[in-house]
């Protein structure tokens, strides 16, 4: 299983609403960055990932999981390579970690969020996915 980091602004949409989504889930949709969408296109069904509050906040509340494939993004103009994929929320970090807490960490040095913050649906490691779920109480 790979896992993986999603990236929103919360005045967008927020983990709260995430998870207001049920196990229905929603789909993970606008995403207009080549890397960002080979990433989505690597994604299986079943693999779990880090919610990340971008801009406001800065930290990463929740976990999530892939519910479907990726399939073409609606929001995209017909025939565009864009991509997305449908998630859903498995439940949240007791202690949000923060970007500050992250870049603290030395075994999160090589981590995408601190060496592609721009990067909006970023790969995460097995040991990085470990360390995170320690530090949030996971």
């Amino acid at each position: 299983m790979a896992h993986w980091l999603y990236k929103s602004e919360p005045d967008v949409f927020s983990w709260d609403a995430l998870v207001a989504e049920g196990d229905k889930g929603t789909h993970w949709n606008g995403v207009r960055n080549h890397l960002a969408k080979l990433n989505l296109r690597a994604m299986k069904l079943g693999d779990r990932g880090f919610f990340y509050h971008s801009n406001e906040g800065k930290e990463i509340v929740g976990v999530v999981e892939v519910i479907r494939e990726a399939y073409p993004d609606h929001t995209a103009p017909e025939g565009s390579p864009w991509v997305m994929v449908d998630i859903k929320a498995v439940e949240p970090l007791p202690r949000p970690v923060t970007l500050a807490a992250v870049k603290a960490e030395p075994k999160l040095a090589k981590m995408a969020l601190v060496t592609s913050m721009r990067l909006s649906v970023q790969p995460v490691t097995d040991e990085e996915w470990d360390v995170v779920r320690q530090m949030g109480g996971l």
